[in-house]
């Protein structure tokens, strides 16, 4: 109780200096099958006109106001989600009863350490806060501090009480830097959370069906169909990363859209089940959620965040320089990978897309049909590579586990010919950038 009361205060001093126009909010995906499905964001996607209102291939630095606003909005607005994720799914019920702390880690959901009073620390690190009650998940959901979950929190009987629950873009698309323990540390934005299980969430909803729940445990930790609800096909996709995209116009694996704000939207209406519209004629969506549109003007300054978040360097000693001095001599020769993997962001997906016969990660895993086929495209986009250390596993379905991997499959598939000593060195390569 102690702890509850402390949180408490602390959450009401907070709620003074909240921003001005702050809607509660969750992650970054949603579900929405018959129901309503899950989506955090995801690779590949199709997208109405969404009218991002900044050209993301200007080189111009945005209004620090405006990318102010979309940080808070890509970290805690829902867009109104709370109607799937509370009214159809009921999973705040489930959270206030089945979730603690310590469950809520094992799926891969995390906690900002810096939403965390001193007191609260003090109390996880001496013991005295207690990680296997749903009532310090709650608890936390008041400090705002569970990542891409936003959840309200009122007194009832005397009791802190879930009473609604949504997701945000920042679910699936930040994680930690687990500076305080694992799963627990500070923000890192844009990350692609490889260990959120998204489905294994959503399958404690009760108010989907068995079979539904077979689908979604079997995509496992940092997987997510961003198409399932829409198609009924099952197909998992690795969460991509959100950062290091400034520039690049082709941000999903298959080029639907030209802007982030094409993303935003799919996945705000789609997948989050937040209130707005979507429609794209090319792959017959059509979803409209609520009376009201909490998303289209939100959509400039989410992209003007998003586009300030740049592609992480490797730590130093992460990789051998000697070997990658030599990497790139057969990244840019024998590898022909500098063919594709072109430019500063070492993509050329701003000019051409590629037939799926020109890629090496298809045919997919378990007899899923060809990602590009649900596309709207009908193509992949050459992934951009800054960064490219930190978000293993590789391709859009997650099927090599290194860049060594990866490296090897194409050596493998088209006939490149390199030695073992060259596959080393390409992936020291691919390491250091």
């Amino acid at each position: 109780m102690r702890f509850m009361s402390l949180v408490s205060d602390f959450a009401m001093r907070g709620a003074r200096r909240r921003i001005p126009g702050r809607r509660n909010g969750g992650l970054s995906f949603a579900l929405r099958t018959g129901l309503a499905f899950v989506s955090l964001g995801v690779a590949a996607a199709l997208t109405a006109c969404s009218g991002s209102g900044w050209d993301q291939a200007e080189s111009s630095i945005p209004d620090p106001a405006v990318v102010a606003q979309g940080k808070q909005i890509f970290r805690f607005d829902t867009f109104g989600d709370e109607s799937q994720w509370t009214d159809t799914l009921r999973m705040h019920e489930v959270i206030r009863t089945a979730v603690d702390p310590t469950t809520a880690l094992s799926v891969g959901l995390k906690v900002d350490a810096e939403a965390l009073p001193s007191a609260v620390v003090a109390g996880i690190q001496n013991g005295s806060v207690d990680l296997k009650s749903p009532d310090t998940t709650v608890a936390l959901l008041k400090l705002d501090a569970v990542i891409g979950l936003k959840g309200t929190v009122e007194t009832i009987n005397g009791k802190d009480t879930l009473t609604r629950v949504g997701v945000t873009c920042a679910l699936c698309h930040s994680t930690v830097d687990n500076s305080f323990a694992a799963g627990i540390g500070k923000r890192l934005d844009g990350w692609p959370n490889r260990d959120l299980d998204p489905g294994a969430i959503i399958a404690l909803s009760p108010a989907i069906s068995v079979a539904q729940k077979a689908v979604y445990n079997s995509w496992g930790p940092g997987k997510y169909d961003p198409r399932f609800n829409q198609d009924g096909r099952n197909g998992p996709q690795v969460i991509p990363p959100a950062y290091g995209l400034n520039g690049v116009h082709r941000i999903t694996s298959t080029g639907d859209g030209d802007d982030v704000a094409y993303w935003n939207r799919y996945v705000g209406v789609t997948q989050m089940g937040g209130h707005g519209s979507f429609s794209d004629r090319r792959t017959g969506v059509s979803v409209t959620n609520g009376t009201d549109d909490l998303i289209t003007a939100k959509l400039p300054a989410l992209q003007a965040y998003q586009l300030t978040l740049a592609a992480p360097p490797p730590a130093a000693g992460s990789f051998d320089p000697v070997a990658a001095g030599r990497g790139k001599l057969v990244f840019n020769g024998p590898g022909t990978c500098a063919t594709c993997h072109s430019g500063t962001e070492f993509t050329d997906a701003n000019a051409r897309l590629h037939p799926p016969g020109d890629v090496v990660s298809e045919p997919e895993p378990n007899g899923a049909p060809s990602w590009a086929s649900r596309s709207a495209t009908k193509q992949y986009r050459t992934a951009p590579l800054q960064g490219v250390w930190q978000h293993a596993p590789y391709f859009h379905n997650g099927t090599a586990p290194t860049l060594e991997a990866v490296v090897r499959t194409y050596n493998t598939r088209k006939s490149l010919g390199l030695t073992e000593t060259q596959i080393a060195d390409l992936a020291e390569y691919l390491k250091s950038l």
